[in-house]
């Protein structure tokens, strides 16, 4: 019995026509005859009947077709998982990643890189961006989802991501019923920021855009993660400029308004001067030679178009300037 006498029976057992299952097969069919013969002789069971009008499985071939399948896939599986232990897509990958990531599709991205290589074990580790950036120097990451534009020149990177930010507030609180929010209403309410030392772009550009709304923040509570920002907000303890993807946490308690959009003065000066976007980079050391690594880097462009992570267009960013 060879892999062949499967396929041509798989085909044979759809169509129930020798014609048709030739034209698919791109044979003649005295071939396809004679190998459903040898088939049917190492099996040791007629698998079909034909007369001038009709080809109808036997109860052996109905039998059998669920059993040759299973064998036809493992074995694509066994060549598959070949296949990648001979290019090196065997082994770890070790991933870094800031936990709004959570939310904003890195979980799908994993899934299906991990069903198309099933001997990678990917190891993910959740740090800030500046973590990450101290790891991946070090070697003790191979890849990081960071949330910061001051990358160091020798990594290259994938712009994945750019959202907005959003106003976190209590359900309940005399402001979350508004459908958009000028910055310059929370002026006097106390506020939960992520820390600096945890993110310092986006603490300082915070900070900077409620200046631009002409208040200066009043500061109770600095947190390492932006899910703890959101979950001591849900508290009635303040309120919080996150990034939008904390819709997807549904913490309860927490209401995420949208800010409403600067719009000019008559001087020319925005009025509602909105808070910068939160973007999401993808970035591993440059001129690397790993398939595992190229095969993911691969993954994240290819998942673009298809889940939140990405819902903006990708671009690929080498040595930068501007992002450095």
């Amino acid at each position: 019995m060879e892999f062949r006498h499967l396929r041509y029976f798989l085909v044979l057992a759809e169509e129930l026509h020798f014609g048709r299952a030739a034209r698919r097969l791109s044979m003649s069919q005295p071939p396809l005859s004679l190998n459903l013969q040898q088939l049917e002789s190492a099996v040791g069971a007629q698998l079909l009947t034909r007369n001038s009008k009709s080809v109808q499985l036997t109860a052996a071939g109905r039998a059998f077709v669920p059993a040759a399948r299973a064998l036809l896939e493992q074995a694509e599986q066994a060549a598959a998982l070949a296949r990648d232990v001979g290019l090196g897509m065997a082994g770890n990958l070790r991933i870094g990643f800031a936990g709004t990531l959570l939310y904003s599709g890195l979980p799908e991205i994993l899934a299906r890189f991990q069903a198309k290589h099933p001997l990678l074990r990917v190891m993910l580790k959740e740090l800030s961006s500046s973590e990450q950036l101290i790891e991946i120097a070090h070697d003790r990451l191979d890849l990081g989802f960071v949330h910061t534009t001051r990358v160091p020149p020798e990594l290259s990177q994938i712009l994945v991501a750019s959202q907005a930010f959003v106003c976190c507030l209590q359900q309940g609180h005399a402001l979350s019923r508004k459908r958009q929010l000028p910055l310059k209403m929370l002026e006097g309410q106390p506020f939960a920021v992520i820390s600096r030392t945890a993110s310092p772009d986006y603490h300082d550009r915070i900070l900077a855009s409620c200046a631009d709304a002409g208040f200066k923040p009043e500061i109770r509570y600095e947190l390492q993660h932006w899910l703890s920002v959101a979950s001591l907000v849900a508290q009635g303890m303040g309120v919080a400029l996150v990034p939008e993807a904390l819709r997807q946490s549904r913490i309860a308690g927490a209401v995420f308004v949208p800010l409403a959009a600067a719009s000019p003065s008559a001087s020319g000066e925005p009025v509602n001067p909105a808070v910068s976007a939160y973007e999401t980079h993808c970035l591993w050391k440059t001129g690397r030679e790993d398939a595992a690594l190229a095969a993911f880097v691969a993954a994240v462009r290819s998942a673009s178009d298809g889940i939140k992570l990405m819902p903006s267009k990708m671009k690929s960013v080498k040595n930068d300037a501007r992002l450095g």
